[in-house]
């Protein structure tokens, strides 16, 4: 059984995101486990928006294999329950999977289980966490990471990414692929990708130019020119470039660079295909022309990003 742990005014999606992998993950490998909704106490349980969740009483699971906590305003008394602690510190002990989606970060910590070890939560609490919990090597800008038997994952929907994980480790790549695509995710994150969007980091992703650069990103392996998108936009290319870079905030050029980095790091870390395909698909063309643009992005080449990637999914930190 996969028990997802929650408590008064939880984050509902913490919970019910990696609930629905799970679940879908089931649907097509019948002898998968089932997914469980458990609290220190059976009955409904009220998430912060107001919902309320039926859950079973943690201590009387059996044939428990994963326990997930969500993470929630409430997680400050959750942290603090006695009983709490003493479920996820006997399910290490036991070698059994142990995780946690947002602040349920707090849980683990407060328990003692992250002690030093590498550690992810949602990049908010980031200077918080460290300041409380030292022992702590956070990894403020992972969605999730993995040691060992322990997960932990950033804010909300990075939950579905690691249950993704989780369904893969399991049950096979095709498998995890199929769950992303019945959920209709548009992609899998890898556990190295960073919290951020660059789509978010523009000044106004979602205004003027928003279906604009969405279209951007799914169309990369073409040549963008701005007469190009400025023809998309109905404007002139000179009208174009002057306000889409007062509406977002950079450049068409920059904009465009910063998505073919983005896409070009997801695959490079979530997929085994050849270094050079990627460049072309994503619009680099010239590998030497990537790896440059890696450089200055990130400090590293797409493959150390490869080679770290797979060390994280290995569980080796």
């Amino acid at each position: 059984m996969i028990g997802i742990f929650i408590f008064p005014d939880f984050q509902l999606l913490d919970a019910t995101g990696p609930a629905a992998v799970f679940e879908i993950a089931r649907r097509l490998v019948p002898t998968a486990p089932e997914v469980r909704m458990l609290a220190v106490e059976a009955g409904p349980v009220r998430a912060s928006c107001g919902v309320e969740v039926v859950a079973a009483d943690v201590t009387k699971a059996r044939g428990l294999s994963t326990l997930i906590t969500a993470g929630g305003l409430g997680v400050e008394a959750a942290m603090e329950c006695r009983k709490t602690q003493a479920v996820f510190r006997s399910m290490a002990r036991q070698q059994r999977q142990v995780a946690s989606v947002c602040t349920g970060a707090y849980i683990l910590a407060r328990s003692g289980l992250l002690d030093g070890r590498k550690a992810t939560t949602h990049w908010a609490q980031t200077a918080e966490f460290v300041a409380r919990f030292p022992k702590v090597r956070l990894e403020p800008d992972q969605i999730f990471h993995r040691e060992g038997h322990i997960w932990t994952s950033a804010g909300v929907t990075a939950g579905i990414d690691m249950a993704l994980a989780m369904v893969e480790e399991s049950h096979g790549e095709r498998i995890a692929i199929e769950t992303a695509r019945q959920l209709v995710l548009y992609h899998r994150r890898s556990g190295g990708q960073t919290q951020f969007s660059s789509l978010l980091e523009l000044k106004s992703p979602n205004g003027r130019f928003g279906a604009l650069l969405s279209w951007i990103r799914e169309n990369l392996d073409r040549p963008l020119t701005v007469e190009m998108l400025a023809d998309r936009a109905g404007l002139s290319a000179r009208h174009f470039a002057r306000i889409f870079a007062s509406e977002t905030g950079t450049t068409p050029a920059k904009a465009i660079e910063r998505l073919r980095l983005e896409v070009a790091r997801e695959r490079i870390e979530s997929s085994g295909d050849l270094i050079e395909t990627i460049a072309d698909a994503t619009g680099f063309r010239d590998p030497e022309r990537m790896r440059r643009a890696f450089l200055r992005a990130y400090g590293q080449p797409p493959q150390s990003l490869r080679r770290a990637a797979r060390r994280t999914q290995a569980g080796k930190g």
